[in-house]
């Protein structure tokens, strides 16, 4: 997982060591350091401002000196007092002009003042328009913690996504209309530029790729597969073209990327199907068809979760249960295979998406929790649509009859409850796609990454 790091400035008048009436100091330095422990034990890194901040020109140092800082992705601001808001929020507003996210947070308590501190400060970032969240809680509240936590994450993910490229191979597949990208809105909204390859590139390097490289490759798919799969010129193109795209992703330094797949590549070599789950296991955030929207939210939650990510069809979806059946065209990362069996070999399958053929995946996805999301656009502007959801696995004597169902038994399948309005769901839902995360702090790490781009978030 990413590991967000934040600056963390203490700011009150009352500082030094002043005392109230009572001979308590105002700020409490024990409830400082609890609080620096407790996001660091969230797995945050800390770069701490030694000098608490009162007046203007300690503001002006403190934020310029996390502004001008890469590594910092937001800034968490802590009231330790009261405090002349003034004082602050010019300076605040200077770093907030770079896009790094702001953050307030109040440790609840009467002796300090502490939220007066704190809301003085909300109050007058709303009055001036600065983007920023404002947490309300105690160290040794995990919810308060997370809250914090997920916001760096969120923080981490918009600054990456800065100056960043994606990359194209080949054009739009399938003919969809939904996942197109505009270059400039790209660019606006992300920082992200676009760079296009055509796909006869891909098969160039698949045909130079080197016998040794794919003996090479053996090992590792004992481990992934328990076996390599049989020989023949069509897995043997399917293993070039996984080989080929990871080279030419890491020599062109995309950050990400979508495929056309098909037409073309799947017609006139191979089908991507093994390529493109091969390279989600390799944490590599991508799509098929030249879904945009989708690689991004792949990308996003590939970045969020130490677990690989499975996006496919949204195949099936039964109302009355809320389950949901995912099935994608033989790609998704073979680590995800659950109990009921560990990955396996099969074929692309159907030649009118796809004449070549190629060597796909075939597996149940893992029991777990995590989330179902999407980003798309409606009229051109960007939504998220982000539910809750469980995977689960089909008792074992379902399982023949719960695969057959589609007619294609041999691609994976994810079996997914949502916890969720479905009919809400369906209305809302951009694309055929459904993207599949692991992992319940992925909700409010999107929530939050909406927040700060300004993307509306639908959370069902």
């Amino acid at each position: 997982m990413i590991e967000p790091t934040v600056g963390f400035i203490v700011y009150g008048v009352h500082k030094d060591g002043l005392k109230d009436p009572m001979g308590t100091p105002f700020i409490d330095d024990s409830v400082v350091a609890r609080s620096e422990k407790a996001l660091m034990r969230a797995g945050l890194k800390l770069v701490r401002h030694q000098v608490v901040v009162a007046s203007k020109e300690e503001a002006i140092a403190a934020l310029r000196k996390m502004k001008h800082d890469p590594q910092v992705d937001a800034v968490v601001l802590f009231s330790g007092s009261w405090v002349w808001a003034a004082h602050l929020v010019g300076a605040v507003r200077d770093y907030a002009a770079s896009g790094r996210g702001v953050l307030l947070w109040t440790h609840p308590g009467s002796q300090g003042w502490r939220p007066v501190g704190g809301l003085v400060m909300h109050g007058g970032l709303l009055e001036i328009g600065i983007r920023h969240k404002f947490v309300y809680g105690m160290a040794d509240d995990p919810a308060t913690v997370e809250k914090i936590a997920s916001y760096a994450r969120a923080a981490h993910m918009k600054n990456w996504l800065n100056l960043s490229t994606i990359g194209a191979f080949g054009g739009r597949g399938m003919g969809q209309t939904c996942g197109v990208a505009d270059p400039s809105q790209w660019m606006r909204m992300f920082g992200v530029d676009i760079d296009s390859r055509d796909t006869s590139e891909l098969i160039r390097t698949a045909e130079s790729v080197s016998r040794d490289k794919i003996a090479g490759l053996a090992p590792r798919l004992q481990k992934l597969f328990g076996k390599s799969p049989e020989p023949s010129i069509v897995n043997e193109r399917s293993i070039r073209l996984y080989l080929a795209l990871k080279e030419i992703v890491e020599r062109e330094k995309f950050d990400f990327y979508t495929i056309q797949s098909f037409p073309g590549l799947g017609d006139d070599y191979a089908a991507t199907c093994f390529a493109q789950s091969m390279m989600l296991e390799d944490g590599h955030g991508t799509s098929t068809l030249g879904d945009f929207n989708t690689a991004l939210t792949v990308l996003l939650l590939t970045k969020l979760s130490p677990e690989p990510v499975y996006y496919g069809d949204l195949q099936h979806v039964d109302v009355a249960k809320k389950e949901i059946k995912i099935i994608g065209d033989g790609a998704c990362p073979p680590s995800l295979a659950g109990k009921l069996g560990p990955a396996g070999f099969a074929e692309h399958g159907i030649p009118t998406e796809g004449e070549a053929g190629g060597l796909s995946v075939r597996l149940i996805c893992k029991v777990g929790g995590g989330v179902l999301v999407r980003l798309g656009r409606v009229s051109g502007e960007f939504q998220m649509v982000i539910t809750r959801a469980t995977v689960f696995e089909p008792p074992a004597e379902q399982v023949e009859s719960r695969l057959n169902e589609c007619g294609i038994p041999f691609w994976p399948h994810g079996f997914v409850t949502a916890h969720c309005d479905i009919e809400c769901l369906l209305q809302r839902w951009t694309n055929e796609y459904a993207c599949l995360g692991y992992g319940p702090h992925l909700y409010p790490a999107l929530a939050d990454f909406c927040a700060m781009t300004g993307i509306p978030a639908i959370l069902l």
